[in-house]
C-alpha cells in the first residue's frame, strides 16, 4: 500500500490570504479569511487521491521518495491558489497536471536513470495493455523510463490512471487528437522494448 506523509498545509483549518480584485476593480482585501470549506475539499483530495498520484509520479520520474515530494507541492500549491481557482471541481485535474509537470521537472534535474533488473514479461496478445495495467513490473518500468516523456506520460495517464483522451488532453495541454498519436505511437514502442528485454535474458 502506498504511504504517503500527512498533508502540512492541512494543519492550519483558517489561513489569511489576499483576496483577488472583485470584478469591478476592487483592491484586494489582505487578511480576509480563507473558507473552511476549502480545507475540507483538499483534506478529502489528499485522503482519496494523494496515493494514485503518488503512483502516477512513482511512475514518470521513477523514484518513490520523488514521487511524494512532487504530490505534496502539488498540494501545497493547490493550497496557496485556492482563491484563484475558478471552481472546485478543477481541483483534481490541476493536482494532475502539477504532478506531471513537478514530474517533468525532477527529471531534469535528474537525468541520469538508475539501472533496474529487468524482468521476463509474458508474451501475450494486448501484452503492452496488459503489463501497464499492473505496472509493478521492473520490465514495464524500465521500458517505461526509456520512452520519450511525452509518449510516457500520455501511457501512464491512459492506462494506470485510466484517464479519458479528453482528460489526458487537458492534464497535458494537447489535443485529443495528439492524445492518440501518442497512444499508438507509444505502444509500438513499449511493446518493442519489452520484447527486446525479454530477448535479452
Amino acid at each position: 500500500m502506498t504511504r504517503v506523509a500527512a498533508a502540512p498545509f492541512l494543519a492550519a483549518p483558517r489561513l489569511t490570504v489576499a483576496v483577488p480584485p472583485g470584478r469591478h476593480g476592487a483592491p484586494a482585501v489582505q487578511g480576509e479569511p480563507v473558507p473552511a470549506v476549502r480545507d475540507d475539499v483538499l483534506a478529502a483530495l489528499f485522503a482519496s487521491h494523494a496515493g494514485p498520484l503518488t503512483r502516477l509520479a512513482g511512475l514518470l520520474t521513477g523514484d518513490r521518495s520523488v514521487a511524494e515530494d512532487v504530490v505534496q507541492d502539488a498540494f501545497a500549491g493547490l493550497h496557496r491558489r485556492w482563491s484563484t481557482l475558478r471552481d472546485p471541481e478543477l481541483a483534481l485535474a490541476y493536482l494532475r497536471t502539477s504532478v506531471v509537470n513537478g514530474s517533468r521537472s525532477r527529471l531534469r534535474r535528474r537525468r541520469s536513470e538508475r539501472e533496474r533488473d529487468v524482468q521476463h514479461v509474458p508474451d501475450a496478445a494486448s501484452a503492452e495493455s496488459d503489463a501497464l495495467r499492473n505496472a509493478e513490473h521492473a520490465a514495464v518500468r524500465t521500458a517505461l523510463a526509456g520512452l520519450p516523456r511525452r509518449l510516457r506520460e500520455v501511457l501512464v495517464l491512459r492506462y494506470h490512471l485510466e484517464l479519458s483522451e479528453a482528460d489526458i488532453a487537458a492534464t497535458l495541454g494537447i489535443s485529443r487528437g495528439a492524445v492518440k498519436g501518442y497512444s499508438s505511437r507509444g505502444l509500438v514502442r513499449l511493446g518493442e522494448a519489452l520484447r527486446a528485454a525479454g530477448e535479452g535474458r
